[in-house]
């Protein structure tokens, strides 16, 4: 019984570790399959050759099998059965395996929100931006709102297209269509040269619309203060004798308002 709890344990850590080598590779192979299974999802809506077609199908299975297989271990290795079940990022994972169980909708575009889960990886990853030198918690928050952004508009696109390719085909031709009308919709553009027929259609039209007025500015808020809060942390309180001024780059030898040489020493 403790060898088996004990085992549970690791089994768990490793699968939410970024750290270890081991839990890299278990991530970003998570990842992968996250990416590749979008990319066949959006391949799918073009006229492609039926052999392609097969292959992408047994590629998309094997997917399928590993992200079941992965949130059964998850449930097998959770302490609190419930609360594992009605977590957001299990709804996610159950989400990205419903094609698997019932094969009735395709809900592949879901599978974006499971980027969320290893956003983390990026605190490993050593960089810089060129234009905002932004350090690591930065580079967080900044892809967490491109990612939210990115991720909605991807999902609307994949639901406004599943529910209108069929009723709509000239209009809703394949997965760019559905993302070009998804984006004029969210940002409420509105040029008119697509519109949705079905009533369901219509409806997913106006959760486009009022999450762009509410999604858009809000993250782009939140970027804002993020980017303001990266410039103020550049500040110093240095003060310069000649004008006063107190507010210079933590680099400045000279005073950025009269050019006076800061006496960098005694500060």
């Amino acid at each position: 019984m403790k060898q088996q709890f004990f085992l549970k344990e690791q089994i768990a850590y490793y699968l939410e570790d970024t750290e270890t080598a081991l839990g890299q590779i278990i991530n970003l192979s998570i990842m992968g399959a996250i990416f590749l299974s979008l990319a066949i999802f959006v391949a799918e809506t073009y006229s492609i050759p039926k052999s392609l077609e097969v292959w992408f199908d047994y590629i998309d299975l094997v997917i399928l099998i590993i992200f079941t297989l992965e949130y059964s271990v998850r449930f097998w290795c959770a302490q609190e059965k419930v609360k594992f079940v009605f977590s957001l990022f299990s709804i996610l994972d159950l989400l990205a395996i419903i094609p698997l169980l019932f094969g009735l909708i395709d809900v592949r575009f879901f599978r974006i929100f499971r980027w969320f889960r290893v956003l983390r990886m990026i605190r490993f990853i050593e960089f810089e931006t060129s234009v905002f030198k932004m350090k690591i918690a930065n580079e967080i928050a900044v892809t967490r709102i491109f990612l939210i952004l990115l991720s909605i508009t991807f999902v609307y696109a994949g639901l406004i297209y599943q529910i209108e390719h069929q009723n709509n085909p000239e209009l809703f031709r394949n997965f760019f269509d559905a993302l070009y009308f998804s984006v004029v919709a969210m940002t409420t553009v509105g040029f008119g040269d697509v519109t949705p027929l079905s009533e369901l259609g219509r409806a997913v039209t106006l959760m486009m619309i009022i999450s762009g007025v509410i999604l858009i500015p809000w993250q782009i808020t939140e970027l804002t203060k993020q980017l303001m809060k990266t410039v103020e942390n550049k500040t110093n309180n240095l003060q310069c004798y000649e004008c006063g001024l107190d507010s210079h780059d933590n680099d400045a030898i000279f005073c950025k308002k009269c050019g006076n040489k800061l006496d960098i020493a005694h500060q």
